[in-house]
């Protein structure tokens, strides 16, 4: 019973998330830097979310920040996703041979 007490919340918290900007703003936004704050809120958020677990995934800061370094090289040269997730993966493998010690 209380598993669908906890989903019920969670769809109901969900429902309104994505209803509640709807309700708020019933004409167009014309504020260009309230448009443009909407815009980026999501990369802030999505960022703000995933620097972290980047550098607490391997235990270690030195075998993270290679793996971060790679990534960034591989994104600006416009690489697919799967090569800068892999490249990444396999770099902070890698630099834990390196840095075995450190933690």
């Amino acid at each position: 019973m209380t598993l669908v007490i906890y989903i019920a919340v969670m769809a109901g918290m969900t429902y309104l998330i994505r209803m509640i900007p709807f309700a708020a703003f019933r004409r167009q936004i014309r504020s260009r830097f309230f448009r443009s704050f909407l815009y980026y809120v999501p990369y802030a958020v999505l960022t703000a979310m995933t620097v972290p677990a980047i550098f607490y995934s391997t235990g270690s800061v030195e075998t993270a920040a290679v793996g971060t370094a790679v990534a960034l090289v591989l994104a600006y040269f416009d690489m697919p996703l799967i090569v800068v997730a892999l490249a990444a993966s396999a770099a902070a493998f890698a630099a834990g041979f390196v840095f075995p010690f450190v933690h």
